[in-house]
């Protein structure tokens, strides 16, 4: 075994950072929820929450040590006032975690792929172990108390048959054949995401003090909504049902529980997301609208997400990931890539 013979490569050391600023934001928004959700049973899913992210930031912390590489600085309880009045109302809070836990189990598995070293193998495989644990409790609440809406579900066919002609591809012209199940699942997976990111947004926009930041989350509201009919429009040609919407669980609340800079990390980051699942659909699906539709969505996104990574460099909010060494710099006596 090479236990902590060989530095950490720049994925490992990557995936470390990446998830230190996560799970530090993670903590700031778990305290603020504990305070305020009623119901014991999501109490209890955001208490296990809370015990994983505070064990990883002090797992990620000894990972830094043993390289000699600084902490991020992430967020701290400078950015949470835990008793700001409630901002959202319980069942989005139980469906807030379960779209987490689904993006922590894509995480942690890319990780994993990405991690030679074993003590980092065997950390990762711990953290996606605790949080495919989570998801099971939280997909049983959910169904529990009726929150979860199911997607469609299909006819079996009567034989095996195989695709005999190009319309298969068709989109624009012509007659359009219905979608395949793994087009469904991918269209239900990214409107459930938009769903609780425009709930998200909601109560964002309600409490930014900037008003800058004001005006790019409710940009980033527009933007989300715009989507889901995209995807919604397509179900309802199909005749099929759509996930349901969360904003309704969001309060009247103009006091703010979160910095600025963690709001907008966190409209960043479910953007980065969107981009990323709408990518893995975009690669499988096969009609040429569906094709055209996901592009152009995508390059929205990466628009929208442009422009607030600049107005967080704006804000001095944008904290630098690791990067490689310039050597163009340090051959003119220079030590970084900023000056």
């Amino acid at each position: 075994m090479e236990r902590n013979r060989t530095r950490l490569t720049a994925p490992e050391i990557s995936s470390l950072w990446t998830q230190y600023m996560f799970d530090t934001m993670s903590i700031c928004f778990i305290k603020y929820a504990i305070e305020h959700i009623e119901d014991n049973d999501i109490i209890d899913i955001y208490k296990i929450a809370l015990e994983y992210s505070e064990i990883h930031v002090k797992q990620i912390k000894e990972f830094f040590k043993g390289e000699n590489f600084p902490f991020p600085q992430g967020f701290t309880e400078q950015d949470v006032d835990i008793h700001a009045p409630r901002l959202f109302q319980d069942p989005f809070y139980l469906n807030y975690m379960y779209i987490m836990t689904l993006q922590g189990i894509t995480g942690y598995a890319l990780s994993i792929s990405t991690s030679i070293r074993d003590d980092l193998r065997k950390y990762y495989i711990d953290c996606n172990s605790e949080v495919m644990n989570l998801y099971e409790k939280i997909m049983d609440m959910l169904l529990t108390k009726g929150l979860f809406s199911r997607p469609p579900v299909i006819s079996p066919p009567n034989s095996i048959d195989f695709v005999n002609h190009q319309n298969f591809m068709t989109g624009w012209f012509g007659k359009r054949r219905p979608l395949t199940a793994m087009e469904i699942g991918d269209i239900t997976f990214n409107m459930k995401k938009m769903n609780v990111h425009v709930a998200l947004k909601v109560g964002f926009s309600q409490v930014a003090q900037s008003k800058k930041v004001r005006q790019y989350i409710n940009r980033g509201m527009d933007i989300s909504n715009k989507h889901i009919n995209v995807f919604h429009s397509i179900f309802q040609e199909e005749k099929l049902n759509s996930p349901m919407s969360w904003q309704s669980f969001v309060t009247n609340s103009t006091v703010s529980p979160f910095s600025d800079k963690l709001m907008m990390y966190q409209v960043q980051l479910s953007t980065q997301i969107a981009i990323a699942f709408y990518g893995t659909a975009l690669s499988v699906t096969s009609r040429r609208d569906l094709a055209l539709k996901y592009s152009a969505l995508t390059a929205e996104l990466a628009l929208f997400a442009e422009d607030g990574a600049n107005l967080m460099i704006e804000k001095g909010w944008l904290e630098e990931p690791p990067l490689a060494s310039d050597r163009r710099a340090l051959s003119k006596g220079k030590n970084s890539f900023n000056q």
